[in-house]
């Protein structure tokens, strides 16, 4: 395919997906970059991501703290949170993540909200920086939750997709109301209601999925109007239904060029989002992330959870990331860090 052809409709975005010519998908990561730096500029967003519990009330089939996997669960204490979240702000990262397994029971919902406040009153460590910002992805919640968690004083809202194909999303979920497109679809306009940037995303590359398919969840972002996309390529865990039946899904080479042409292609189609540098990236190459901006990403997450905790949270195979709250770009990339800055994307801000 050549870059010259590339148009942004459905059956351009997937002939790009499906091709495997690398002088394409180069010159496509150039161009996303290009788009990026002239767009929004060369700066990096932090996100100081702090994975407060593993236990879910969820069982999606490929995800390795489902509700039936045997796993060592854990949840941060508020004191640990709390600990965490200052650390970023002394690192001025200007914002955290406040990630965990799905849950929705009162004392969870109460802790959160607790924790929201009390992290808005940590002291910025630079005079002129701004209280912490603060992104949240705990799956799906009541309005009521949603409600009580922005004007707490969380303003962003991580809920993946995780595929908009209904067919293919019921493949990897149980059949169950639990696990509802309908619901998981309903769950994301009910964040924009709410007031919270909404932000969304799909897995790359994982069994039963086309090109096709994937062109659809670039053109859903954007139908969305999704201010900020965090997605990345499928990791198998080894002990999940998904992995053991034996789907096959591509090499771990070609999701990792998936994933790169995914960014490039979503910052070429939604020039001014906040697109993430997933850590799934660093799972498949030891500078995932960093190629992850250079096609066109410009948020970097940092995992700052306590490392004896960090092990547990295994969604997939993440022995390579422990410790990976270093930021280790190489100087030659030019990548400039945003310090003390929430870094809301600009289509947000619009």
């Amino acid at each position: 395919m050549n870059i010259k052809e590339l148009t942004l409709d459905r059956e351009s975005l997937a002939a790009a997906i499906a091709s495997e010519d690398s002088t394409f998908e180069r010159e496509l990561r150039d161009l996303a970059y290009r788009t990026k730096v002239e767009t929004i500029g060369p700066e990096v967003y932090l996100r100081g991501l702090i994975e407060i519990s593993n236990i879910c009330v969820k069982n999606c089939l490929y995800c390795g703290i489902r509700r039936d996997i045997r796993c060592s669960r854990y949840e941060l204490s508020e004191e640990e949170v709390l600990a965490t979240a200052q650390i970023a702000a002394m690192r001025r990262f200007g914002s955290i993540v406040i990630q965990g397994g799905e849950r929705t029971d009162q004392a969870f919902i109460s802790k959160i909200t607790r924790l929201i406040r009390a992290i808005k009153n940590i002291e910025p460590a630079v005079e002129g920086d701004p209280p912490l910002g603060i992104t949240l992805s705990l799956g799906e919640q009541k309005k009521e939750v949603y409600e009580e968690w922005f004007d707490a004083g969380a303003h962003r809202y991580l809920l993946r997709i995780e595929s908009t194909n209904p067919d293919l999303f019921h493949r990897i979920h149980p059949n169950d109301p639990l696990h509802s497109y309908d619901r998981r679809l309903r769950a994301l306009y009910v964040l924009k209601e709410t007031g919270f940037q909404a932000g969304t995303g799909a897995m790359i590359g994982m069994p039963f999925q086309t090109a096709e398919d994937m062109a659809d969840d670039l053109l859903f972002y954007k139908e969305f109007d999704a201010p900020m996309i965090g997605m990345g390529p499928y990791n198998p865990h080894p002990e999940t239904p998904l992995t053991l039946q034996g789907a096959p899904y591509p090499s771990a080479e070609r999701r990792f060029a998936l994933g790169l042409k995914m960014i490039a292609l979503l910052r070429l189609l939604m020039p001014d989002i906040n697109i993430a540098a997933a850590t799934a990236l660093e799972v498949l190459d030891p500078r995932g992330r960093e190629k992850g901006i250079l096609s066109g990403a410009n948020v970097f997450m940092p995992n700052i959870t306590p490392v004896n905790q960090m092990v547990k949270y295994n969604l997939y195979d993440r022995k390579t990331l422990l410790g990976d709250g270093a930021l280790s770009f190489n100087p030659e990339t030019g990548i400039i860090i945003g310090y003390g800055q929430w870094g809301d994307s600009k289509h947000a801000v619009k």
